[in-house]
């Protein structure tokens, strides 16, 4: 057992470190046999896919050393449980999935899954994202993750809407604002993003969203892309000013109850749409929050137990939970360990090192990732609104070695360049950074816009920009 082992990768080589430990893993006999041969497929392919990545290897390409791997491989397989947790620093790549692919595939390597205390842990990046995934936000599923091209379980949805489902999958974020380029998509509403704000390499993007026939924002603030909009509905918060439900990175469901009386001209999300609807001829009932969620429940199987009397009494559910007696499940995956194994497989994937898109060169010679401070959300529409003593500000973090060779110091400022365009900010000079890596935050584009500079290309499978590794030159002021 070790304790705070930072590895400090070089950034976009996940997939090189993950490939790295499992090698050392199998070849230091360290695998779950009867895991791998009770519950999952193609073990020999990946293990093949892997022989190479050495330890010597893996130090060369992800800057960690080699005992340093050898002993997070080690520890990970022979704890007796043990959990992979990541967040946007895994995902925010061109080969995002890949990424995390590799990670599942430690955890079938040494059964560290579907399990009490051992799994794989995506702990998302804002509030109630993984409701907002549950009820249907992504493009190819329907509430409950049901596949929308899945006749059978479209048709119910249809029977219940009394409307048709579009039988096909639509499109990702990445590929709407493609579709806006090439004029495919003419109209958008928007409801509580802000991508003028957030999406790389924003320049293209605010271009894209000024072109459009129609732009409709539906948000608690005056948001950088509501200016930008046609039409804006003001919308109350829904964590505070209207009923519902939350669920968290625990697919805990839990009540949300309107803590105070929202602004005067403002509307909940639901109110909102059931109003446009209308105006559009459609037949929307006038429900309260727990019928919309009755509702919900009806549809989807993995939410049928969760009354509001039992998330009252219960503090939450986790879901699944497919009948009123059903107490939840504390974790997923525990099928793989029964015996014979319930339903199919899982497979390995023999995955890819493949560098970030952006590359470093003489010109753009230093690493620049982006990221979170503390008390700050996302693009600052909430939180840039009051100050805060801990907030480090719009700064760019660099090593010491880094300023030293530019000749500056704290609060000094520096012009960052990257191949899309260009910004200002002051340095911070943090002596546990890395030489050659800057860090900048994204919460304050209203003073430094560092998304003015981040690359839009894209993981295929996921549609994620590569926010998390561009190459930037950096010049004193």
């Amino acid at each position: 057992m070790f304790a705070d082992l930072w590895l400090g990768i070089d950034v976009g080589t996940d997939v090189a470190l993950a490939n790295t430990v499992a090698r050392e893993i199998i070849e230091s006999g360290l695998v779950h046999e009867g895991f791998i041969e009770n519950a999952t497929v193609d073990f020999d392919v990946f293990k093949a896919s892997v022989a190479d990545w050495t330890l010597e290897r893996g130090a060369a390409v992800t800057g960690v050393p080699a005992e340093a791997i050898k002993e997070l491989a080690h520890a990970y397989a022979s704890a007796g449980t043990a959990q992979l947790c990541w967040t946007l620093g895994i995902t925010e790549h061109h080969n995002a999935t890949d990424n995390v692919l590799s990670l599942i595939n430690l955890s079938l390597l040494t059964g560290h899954i579907g399990r009490y205390g051992s799994g794989l842990v995506p702990v998302r990046g804002q509030n109630n994202v993984q409701g907002g995934g549950d009820m249907g936000a992504l493009p190819n599923k329907l509430p409950g993750f049901q596949d929308v091209e899945d006749e059978a379980l479209r048709s119910k949805f249809e029977e219940a809407w009394e409307m048709p489902v579009p039988a096909k999958s639509g499109m990702h974020l990445s590929l709407q604002f493609e579709a806006m380029e090439r004029g495919e998509v003419r109209s958008v509403y928007i409801i509580g993003e802000n991508p003028a704000r957030s999406e790389a390499d924003n320049v293209r993007t605010r271009r894209l969203l000024l072109g459009l026939d129609t732009l409709i924002v539906q948000d608690i603030y005056m948001t950088e892309t509501a200016s930008l909009a046609d039409v804006v509905f003001p919308a109350t918060a829904a964590w505070s000013e209207s009923e519902g439900t939350v669920t968290n990175s625990e697919r805990r469901v839990q009540r949300v109850r309107a803590a105070v009386r929202p602004p005067d001209g403002t509307k909940s999300d639901i109110d909102i749409l059931g109003l446009l609807a209308s105006e559009l001829g459609a037949r929307w009932k006038d429900q309260s929050a727990e019928e919309w969620w009755d509702e919900l429940r009806g549809l989807s199987p993995i939410h049928f137990g969760m009354t509001y009397e039992r998330l009252e009494a219960e503090r939450g559910l986790q879901w699944p939970c497919r009948t009123l007696e059903d107490p939840g499940s504390t974790f997923l995956h525990g099928r793989f360990w029964a015996e014979p194994r319930e339903g199919p497989p899982a497979p390995f994937h023999a995955v890819v090192h493949a560098p970030p898109v952006d590359e470093l060169t003489d010109e753009f010679p230093t690493r620049l990732t982006t990221g979170r401070h503390l008390e700050s959300y996302n693009t600052g529409a909430q939180t840039g609104h009051f100050d805060a003593p801990s907030r480090p500000g719009a700064d760019i973090d660099l090593s010491p070695e880094d300023a030293n060779q530019l000749r500056v110091k704290t609060g000094e400022r520096v012009r960052i360049s990257s191949r899309r365009g260009s910004i200002e900010a002051p340095v911070r000079v943090v002596s546990t950074q890395r030489a050659g890596l800057a860090f900048m935050a994204f919460h304050y584009p209203e003073i430094v816009d560092v998304n003015v500079l981040t690359i839009d290309a894209w993981d295929p499978k996921s549609g994620t920009a590569e926010f998390k590794a561009t190459a930037v030159r950096l010049e004193k002021i």
